[in-house]
């Protein structure tokens, strides 16, 4: 079955960095995506970064130029290094994977990983 398990989050100070890493096991079918989501208390999941297979990276405009994302394909593994982290990036960041199951798409989750940015 499918696994992601995910590593890196912690507790930073405002303007520091912090690095998220995700790595996918237990399936051999074609990769459509890798990405994050973030969940803060309260509100609604939200796209942080995707990944997507031959295709350009997308990033919510409220990460753009702080974050990057970074997929290894060989490795299957998806990192999220953000940096110059603001308080209201706190939040469970949830790993992201859709998979090509010949003609529909699959989406497996993470159970997630707590940032939490002091200001």
């Amino acid at each position: 079955q499918v696994q992601l398990v995910e590593s890196g989050g912690g507790l930073v100070q405002a303007g520091g960095s912090l690095r998220l890493s995700c790595a996918a096991s237990g399936t051999s079918f074609p990769i459509k995506s890798m990405g994050w989501y973030r969940q803060a208390p309260g509100k609604q999941r939200e796209l942080v970064a995707t990944a997507p297979s031959g295709g350009n990276t997308v990033y919510a405009d409220s990460v753009k130029g702080r974050f990057t994302i970074a997929r290894d394909n060989a490795k299957s593994t998806v990192d999220l290094q953000m940096s110059s982290l603001k308080p209201e990036d706190t939040a469970v960041y949830v790993c992201n994977l859709v998979l090509v199951h010949g003609n529909y798409f699959r989406t497996y989750w993470g159970r997630g990983t707590q940032v939490s940015v002091s200001s």
